[in-house]
């Protein structure tokens, strides 16, 4: 059965986690999902999750977060959702389904702990904001 599904692979779509405000203690950070294809992605489905251990070694796991958009359209972006810079030491995992022509694709995009620091900023010309790109 497995034999019979396509798993075409997944390009040009990346997720990015990128800050606004200029004062590094005041930021305010979002989640975007950018589609770097030149077609629409149809029905694009996004669940995020994070889990990981605290500093004291318990374990963590956030709320399953569901999104929804009927379209992204070619060269675009969208903001997914508000994170807290406090879960930035665990595990955050975007999972994302959408469909070209009927063809359904996926892919998870996880950003490891500590991943998302002022180190890692890049430009994200797209986005024309400093963030971190998973692709």
């Amino acid at each position: 059965m497995k034999k019979d599904i396509d798993f075409t692979p997944v390009e040009g779509v990346a997720v990015a986690i990128a800050a606004t405000g200029d004062i590094p203690q005041e930021r305010t950070w979002n989640v975007y999902f950018i589609n770097n294809n030149p077609i629409p992605l149809d029905n694009v489905f996004i669940t995020s999750k994070g889990y990981g251990t605290s500093e004291d070694g318990e374990e963590v796991k956030t709320s399953v977060l569901r999104h929804m958009f009927e379209q992204v359209a070619p060269k675009s972006f969208v903001q997914v959702e508000l994170i807290d810079p406090s879960v930035f030491h665990i595990n955050n995992e975007y999972f994302v389904s959408y469909y070209i022509d009927g063809q359904i694709y996926d892919k998870r995009f996880v950003f490891v702990p500590d991943s998302i620091t002022e180190d890692h900023l890049i430009e994200i010309s797209m986005l024309q904001m400093q963030g971190v790109l998973h692709s």
